[in-house]
């Protein structure tokens, strides 16, 4: 075992999952006095969740449940806001994935890194016409590679599901 003799030598906490989501915040998206929205944070934790769900259902999603969210850290105009996300749970139609916000703030190196909050989203695959579907089958074969390994483990090199 281990011991920390001092505070520094504590490993810091880094960011979990992939980078789905990396945006810079703006005057719009806060108050008066530069504190980013609440609601705004949120509908980028939300799309960020999605982008992943989509991509891997193969299709539709939607949001049917969020865990808490607590806000831990303020963000603030000028701040890049970047959203790391891990599927948690794979079911017969929907999917949790754990979500992890994280900022860096607006100083002359941008070399800060803050966790802003963490929070599990819950959606679920759906057909055109707004009916659940199941989640396609490749998906549910390997979702404990999925859960254990990450997302990229099991998609990366595969053009379909790659930005670039």
């Amino acid at each position: 075992m281990t011991d920390i003799k001092n505070v520094d030598e504590v490993p810091a906490e880094k960011p979990r999952g992939m980078l789905m989501l990396r945006t810079l915040t703006m005057p719009a998206d806060a108050n008066p006095n530069g504190d980013v929205f609440g609601g705004w944070l949120m509908s980028q934790l939300d799309a960020a969740g999605a982008m992943m769900a989509y991509e891997l259902c193969r299709g539709k999603v939607v949001t049917v449940a969020v865990d808490e969210i607590v806000f831990r850290n303020p963000v603030h105009v000028g701040d890049v806001v970047c959203v790391y996300c891990r599927v948690i749970h794979v079911g017969n139609t929907s999917l949790k994935i754990q979500l992890q916000m994280w900022t860096k703030h607006n100083d002359e190196a941008r070399t800060s890194r803050v966790k802003v909050t963490e929070c599990g989203i819950t959606y679920v695959a759906v057909d055109d016409n707004g009916v659940k579907r199941h989640l396609p089958r490749e998906l549910v074969e390997h979702k404990d590679e999925l859960i254990l390994n990450g997302y990229e483990s099991m998609y990366s090199g595969n053009s379909q599901y790659e930005c670039y």
